[in-house]
C-alpha cells in the first residue's frame, strides 16, 4: 500500500472550514433577509413523516358506463405513487331487475353491458397494490355505494372515494398525502372538526341565499363545511362516527332534512337514492369542516365529466380542468398551517373557530370584532342549560345577530362553542386577572357566585372603556326579533329587566365615571352581605340584581324595562301564535321554571327550533 500524501491533512482541515464558512454564511443570510408575506408559512415538516400503519384505499363506485369507468381507472393507474402501496377497490352495482316476459331484451343487453365491464376490470393491471373487484348481486344505487365502500380497521387507514365519471390528475395522490401528513399526523396542524378533503373544484353553495363561492388569488386551501362527492379524501374517526349516527337515525325513521338547504330539495325528490343529504345532515350537527383546493382557473386535480346517470340526465362534461406538471405555475406542496386557513360554513360565510378570550387583552380585541352599531351582547352560561343556550344560538343566527359573546366557567360545552366558531369568554381564565378582590372569606357556592358577579362587573367596564353600549343577558330570555339596537337608543345609561335578568348599560361620559373598580368592589360587597339571607330568591341571586342594589344605593337613577310592553312571559301555560302580539321583542321565562315547560311553551309558540341533537332545525344564511 502506498504513503498517504502529506498534503492530504490540510486538504481536508481545508474543506472543513470551507463548509463551516458555507453553513454559517448561508444562515446568516437566511436569518437576515427581509420578511415576505408568506415568511410565515413553513415548509413541510410532518409531525410524523412515516406513520405507522399508514394506507390509503381507492374507492371506485362504478354502476353501468364502461367508457366512463375505464377513463377513471386508466387516470388512476398513470398518477405518481412513488414507493408506497396503494390498493384498489372497485365496487361494481348491479343493474335493476325486470320482470323478463316485459324486458328480455333489455335483460340480455343489461346481461352483456355487465360481462364487459367485469371483463374490462379483470384484466386492469393494478402494479400498485391489491385489486379488488365486487360486484353486487342486486341494484342497491348511489347510497349504499358509498356507505358500505369503507369500513376503517384502523385510525390509520383512509379511503379516496371516486364516482366512475371522474379523471384524476397525475399529481392527486402526492398531494394527498402530504395534506394526511401534514393535516392528520402533524399535532400542530390537526383538528378533530376536519373529516377529509376534496380534490374538486369549490363550485356550489348548499344554503340558499347564502354568499357567492368567492375566493382571493392567494388562497390556495381553505375549508368549507359542503363534503365533495367528486373525489372525496375521508378520515377514519369522522367516518365511523357517522356511520354510527347514519344507522342510528335510519332505523329509527328518522329522516335527513336540514330547512334551509338545497340538498334538502333534491332529498326530498329523490330519497334514498343519494346519500349526500344524510352526511351533510351529520356535518351540520357535529359542526365539521372539510379542505378544497383553489387552484384559480378553473384547475382542480379532480373532475368530474358529468357522464349521464343518477345525478345528470344527460351527459354536461368536464367541470373543470386538470391540474398537471406542465401546467404548475404555484407550489402544490406548500400547505399553511392551520391556524392561518379560512373556514366557511354552508352558507359560505367566514367562520372563525377557536376564539377563546382568557386575558383582558384578548376581550378587548374580541369586543372590536363583534360589535356592531357600537354593541355587544354577552350570553350568561351560569345558570342555563345547553339545550336552551343552543336554541338561543338558532335564534341569533335567523335573526342574523352576531355581536354576541359568550361567557361562563371553563367547560366542554363552551369550548365546543369555540370550536364552532362562536366567541367565548373563559370566566375562570379571566378571574384569574382579579386578584384585588379577595375570595379567601367565601366558600362552596357563594364563592363561586362572587366570581361570576366579579367577572361580568370587569367586562361591562371593559366594553365601557372600548366605547360599546353592552347587554348582558341570561339563558331565561329569547329575542323574537333583533330588538337590542332599538332598546338601547330609548334607555338611559343603566337599565334592568329584572324577571328577564337583562341589564343594559350605555357608553356615555357618566356610566364610564359610575362604573370604575371602585363601584365593582361596591358590587362585590353587595353581593356578599345579601347571599347570606335566607329570604333572597332565586331569581335575586343574579348579577342584574346585585348591580341594581349597587347602583340604586349610589344614588343612580336607573329605568326599569317594561317587561310586558317588550315581550311575553311564560308562566307554565300552553300558549299559540297569538301569544305573540304585534311588537313584541322577546319571550322570557323565571329561572325556576323547568326545561320541559319551556321546551313545551316556546314549541306552541313556533320558537323552538333546535333539533334533539342540539342542532339548528335549518341553515339560514344571509348575505355578507
Amino acid at each position: 500500500m502506498s504513503p498517504k500524501p502529506k498534503y492530504l491533512p490540510f486538504l481536508f482541515l481545508s474543506l472543513t472550514a470551507l463548509a463551516l464558512y458555507s453553513f454559517s454564511h448561508s444562515s446568516l443570510h437566511l436569518f437576515s433577509q427581509p420578511q415576505t408575506p408568506n415568511s410565515n408559512i413553513k415548509p413541510l415538516k410532518p409531525h410524523n413523516p412515516n406513520p405507522p400503519n399508514f394506507t390509503l384505499t381507492i374507492k371506485v363506485l362504478a354502476y353501468d358506463r364502461l367508457p366512463s369507468l375505464s377513463r377513471c381507472l386508466r387516470s388512476l393507474a398513470a398518477a405518481d405513487y412513488g414507493a408506497d402501496t396503494v390498493d384498489l377497490n372497485v365496487f361494481i352495482d348491479h343493474f335493476q331487475i325486470v320482470d323478463p316476459r316485459n324486458g328480455s331484451l333489455y335483460l340480455d343487453e343489461k346481461i352483456n353491458g355487465s360481462r364487459r365491464i367485469l371483463e374490462f376490470v379483470d384484466g386492469f393491471v393494478w402494479k400498485f397494490g391489491k385489486k379488488l373487484v365486487h360486484y353486487r348481486t342486486g341494484n342497491v344505487g348511489l347510497q349504499a355505494q358509498w356507505l358500505e365502500a369503507w369500513w376503517p380497521g384502523s385510525d390509520d387507514e383512509f379511503a379516496f372515494v371516486v364516482e366512475d365519471d371522474l379523471e384524476l390528475s397525475p399529481l392527486y395522490y402526492g398531494f394527498l398525502k402530504g395534506l394526511i401528513l401534514r393535516y392528520y399526523y402533524d399535532k400542530e396542524n390537526f383538528s378533530p372538526m376536519v373529516y377529509g378533503a376534496s380534490l374538486q373544484r369549490p363550485r356550489f353553495v348548499a344554503g340558499k341565499h347564502g354568499n357567492k363561492l368567492q375566493l382571493d388569488s392567494g388562497t390556495r386551501l381553505f375549508l368549507y363545511q359542503m363534503v365533495g362527492t367528486w373525489g372525496q379524501l375521508l378520515f377514519p374517526k369522522p367516518w365511523k362516527e357517522f356511520r354510527l349516527w347514519y344507522d342510528e337515525r335510519k332505523t329509527k325513521g328518522i329522516r335527513p332534512i336540514l330547512q334551509g338547504m338545497v340538498t334538502t330539495g333534491w332529498y326530498k325528490k329523490m330519497g334514498e337514492r343519494i346519500w349526500t343529504p344524510w352526511f351533510i345532515k351529520f356535518i351540520h350537527s357535529r359542526g365539521y369542516y372539510n379542505i378544497y383546493t383553489n387552484f384559480l382557473r378553473e384547475r382542480a386535480l379532480s373532475t368530474s365529466h358529468r357522464d349521464a346517470g343518477v345525478n345528470y340526465g344527460k351527459t354536461a362534461g368536464p367541470d373543470s380542468y386538470l391540474l398537471n406538471k406542465s401546467s404548475l405555475d404555484f407550489d402544490l406542496w406548500e400547505m399553511p398551517p392551520l391556524r392561518n386557513l379560512k373556514w366557511y360554513d354552508f352558507c359560505f360565510s367566514e367562520v372563525s373557530p377557536e376564539r377563546v378570550v382568557r386575558s383582558f387583552d384578548e376581550l378587548g380585541s374580541a369586543l372590536s370584532l363583534v360589535q356592531k352599531n357600537n354593541i355587544v351582547i354577552f350570553v350568561s352560561l351560569y345558570k342555563t342549560t345547553q339545550m336552551i343556550t343552543r336554541n338561543l344560538l338558532c335564534h341569533f343566527q335567523r335573526l342574523d345577530i352576531r355581536n354576541y359573546i359568550f361567557l361562563g366557567p371553563d367547560s366542554e360545552f363552551l369550548m365546543d362553542l369555540a370550536r364552532r366558531g362562536h366567541p367565548v369568554i373563559d370566566a375562570g381564565q379571566l378571574m384569574n386577572e382579579i386578584r384585588r378582590y379577595k375570595l379567601m372569606g367565601l366558600q362552596g357556592s357563594n364563592k363561586e357566585l362572587m366570581k361570576e358577579v366579579l367577572v361580568k362587573a370587569y367586562v361591562i367596564k371593559k366594553c365601557l372603556e372600548s366605547g360599546f353600549y353592552s347587554w348582558m343577558i341570561d339563558g331565561n330570555v329569547l329575542p323574537v326579533s333583533d330588538a337590542f339596537p332599538e332598546m338601547g337608543a330609548l334607555s338611559s345609561d343603566f337599565s334592568v329587566m329584572s324577571s328577564a335578568e337583562i341589564l343594559f348599560v350605555k357608553s356615555s361620559h357618566t356610566s364610564k365615571k359610575i362604573w370604575v373598580d371602585n363601584f365593582i368592589y361596591k358590587i362585590a360587597s353587595t353581593t356578599e352581605s345579601l347571599t347570606g339571607r335566607d329570604s333572597l330568591s332565586r331569581d335575586q341571586r343574579l348579577f342584574v340584581y346585585f348591580s341594581a342594589k349597587s347602583l340604586e344605593e349610589k344614588g343612580v337613577s336607573i329605568r326599569g324595562i317594561d317587561e310586558m310592553s317588550v315581550g311575553v312571559e311564560l308562566d307554565g301555560t300552553h300558549f299559540n301564535q297569538t301569544s305573540l302580539e304585534s311588537g313584541k321583542k322577546m319571550v322570557f321565562w323565571s329561572s325556576e321554571m323547568g326545561l320541559d315547560s319551556v321546551h313545551r311553551e316556546l314549541e306552541d309558540l313556533g320558537l323552538w327550533v333546535v333539533a334533539g341533537d342540539g342542532s339548528c332545525a335549518a341553515v339560514f344564511c344571509h348575505q355578507s
